[in-house]
């Protein structure tokens, strides 16, 4: 069976499903999905150098905010 975001598992009832891939250099970059729905990648065009993050409301999932911090340039 295929589970949410592709995990090898379900998650348990009240929980969400979550997967964080982290990117290669310049190569391959980084994705979060949350609740078989991609909230950042390079193909939705919303990531950057550095820390990419999702705020998510712990409560409904519904996405608040993406950003992207660069901690190389300061």
């Amino acid at each position: 069976p295929r589970h949410k975001c592709g995990n090898q598992k379900s998650c348990p009832q009240n929980h969400f499903a979550f997967k964080i891939i982290s990117g290669a250099a310049n190569v391959v970059g980084p994705s979060i999905c949350f609740e078989d729905l991609v909230l950042m990648s390079s193909v939705k065009n919303n990531i950057g150098r550095g820390l990419n993050i999702a705020l998510v409301n712990g409560t409904t999932g519904k996405l608040l905010k993406t950003d992207a911090f660069d901690m190389y340039s300061g």
